[in-house]
């Protein structure tokens, strides 16, 4: 449980470096729009393309990948019912806070939760594969439409074409399939800049808490609520009763899965909330609580699920 602990305990000074930069002024009142704009058209994209051109394609078919997949729409899927039938929210909001309730952070925490915890990195290639192949594309590719105030069919078909983050997943599996090798002195400096993509979304996350107090009236307490509650309890119940009951997992491999589902939601919904300027203060709250809430709930599934 030390890989967890480690993990959080990185990524909460990150944060915290990012919000007394903000607390001083580093950069100026404009600083997190900046960092979050070059994240999202340059080191987002080469830490894609570099995550991706490595990764083992064949995971994407794996059971773990299944688990994850039924997980996360029940969790975005149950969250987009009680926002039609409740919250009465814009689809770019919706979209914000099914993304928080079922989009894992299987990066920062994801990876070393997998090799400290899991024993593998090869645990999270699935989850991490899934949601930049499939959720990603789908949400910024509902974010893009609905936020430029009308929907066309050009707009959705042109989408993948125009969205950095996309283009570099797909270029990342385009080398990894063929075996491409591309030389050092080309790949190295997307490697470099990939290195630079989770301190600044860390950082532009860490300067938007400045001045910020979670759950502020007016700032759609009830779905920031509702969205915590089923990504860090609805979404790691589902993972085990699928896995358990659907596939018949048990000991690590159950363990893993259910590990996997208590994720925290990824800083990167934030990061496309602030590209569009949707649902900042939803997102915001939802990391910040969800990351809170991982580290017990992560030591409740070690406790239940974790081979002795």
């Amino acid at each position: 449980m030390g890989g967890v602990l480690t993990g959080f305990a990185i990524i909460a000074f990150v944060i915290l470096v990012g919000y007394l930069a903000g607390r001083f002024g580093v950069g100026g009142p404009a600083a997190p729009f900046v960092l979050n704009r070059i994240a999202f058209f340059v080191t987002n994209p080469a830490l894609l393309f570099v995550t991706l051109a490595h990764a083992d394609l064949k995971v994407v078919f794996s059971t773990q990948l299944v688990v994850a997949a039924v997980a996360a729409i029940v969790a975005g899927g149950a969250y987009v019912t009680l926002s039609r039938l409740f919250f009465r929210r814009p689809a770019p909001e919706t979209t914000i806070g099914a993304l928080g309730s079922g989009y894992v952070n299987a990066n920062n925490i994801g990876l070393p939760v997998a090799v400290y915890v899991l024993g593998s990195a090869s645990f999270v290639a699935p989850v991490l594969l899934l949601q930049l192949i499939v959720f990603a594309p789908i949400a910024l590719t509902v974010l893009d439409a609905t936020s430029r105030g009308s929907v066309s069919v050009r707009s959705i078909l042109t989408q993948p074409v125009r969205n950095p983050m996309i283009i570099a997943s797909v270029l990342g599996i385009v080398v990894d399939a063929t075996g491409w090798r591309i030389p050092d002195a080309v790949f190295q400096p997307f490697e470099l800049l990939g290195g630079a993509a989770v301190p600044l979304v860390l950082m532009a996350f860490g300067m938007s808490l400045h001045g910020s107090r979670p759950l502020q009236a007016g700032h759609g307490r009830i779905e920031i609520v509702t969205a915590v509650a089923l990504k860090s309890v609805l979404m790691p119940v589902v993972a085990f009763l699928v896995a358990r009951f659907a596939f018949g997992l048990d000991g690590h491999a159950l363990f893993a899965a259910v590990a996997l589902a208590a994720l925290p939601t990824a800083q990167n919904v934030y990061n496309f909330a602030a590209r569009y300027e949707r649902g900042m203060p939803v997102a915001r709250d939802i990391v910040l609580l969800t990351t809170l809430f991982a580290v017990p709930v992560l030591l409740v599934v070690a406790a239940l699920l974790a081979p002795a």
